[in-house]
């Protein structure tokens, strides 16, 4: 793993304080995920929690038919596997890498021993949780009442807050799939942002060229989301001390692109 990359790029371990995250970090184990890579089948009971830095995970409800739509993405802003800390132990959908990069990923029991015996982590998870459902709510009133081009701004700014830089290496057809939708309904609406100079799109990979314009062109789920990740999520400034010797490189990242 890079030597830049540090536990402290996630957002919920970079909260942890300085008291409690030596004894955290220690337990993690640095891993690389890879596109397209599985981390848990909906049914099943993950046997890690993982904590993205610089990858992307979606978690996606599986229909009888074999058909799927995400309900979440989750990214430097949370962690994966958050039904073993509801108690429900197994997941309810699937989790797979939408960008590769890097994580760090911690084994149910020793995750489960932190949350029974240090508060500072549950009260973190709680937070998170309310996040992550705020996130799946707005997804099912943006599939339902909103244009595919507004989901797929919605999608594109999720998915940016989420990594560095402007660039998505992510297909067409694999956004279609994320977001239940047709591939020509992709296709259409990439095609009006291209020609609006807020997107570039080559294959297999988007780069946003003007965030402000997809902000405008999105509906208010992108927002809604926002909002509550910032209130409940805070991103520490950077001038805060280190915590353990670690700075919140991603915050920076994330002031300089608003």
């Amino acid at each position: 793993m890079s030597q830049s990359t540090e536990p402290g790029e996630n957002h919920i371990l970079g909260m942890i304080s300085s008291e409690d995250c030596a004894r955290v970090f220690a337990l993690l184990e640095p891993v690389t995920l890879t596109l397209g890579e599985v981390l848990c089948e909906s049914g099943d009971r993950p046997s890690y929690v993982y904590f993205p830095v610089d990858s992307i995970v979606s978690l996606l409800y599986l229909t009888e038919n074999g058909s799927s739509a995400e309900i979440a993405v989750v990214g430097n802003d949370g962690m994966v596997g958050i039904g073993s800390f509801m108690g429900g132990g197994s997941m309810t959908c699937r989790a797979v890498v939408q960008s590769g990069g890097h994580a760090f990923r911690l084994s149910v029991p020793l995750f489960d021993g932190e949350i029974n015996q240090h508060g500072e982590l549950m009260r973190l998870m709680l937070r998170y949780s309310q996040v992550l459902i705020t996130q799946m709510a707005q997804t099912a009133v943006c599939n339902r009442h909103h244009t595919i081009k507004q989901q797929l701004c919605r999608w594109l700014l999720l998915s940016l807050d989420r990594l560095p830089g402007n660039e998505l290496v992510m297909t067409q057809e694999l956004i279609a799939n994320m977001l239940g939708v047709r591939r020509e309904g992709i296709t259409e609406a990439a095609r009006k942002l291209h020609e609006l100079g807020v997107i570039h799109y080559r294959r297999g990979h988007i780069t946003v060229l003007d965030r402000p314009a997809l902000e405008q062109l999105s509906c208010e789920c992108y927002k809604v989301v926002k909002k509550e990740t910032d209130r409940l999520m805070p991103w520490p400034d950077r001038e805060q001390e280190p915590v353990c010797g670690i700075r919140h490189l991603t915050a920076a990242r994330v002031h300089q692109r608003h």
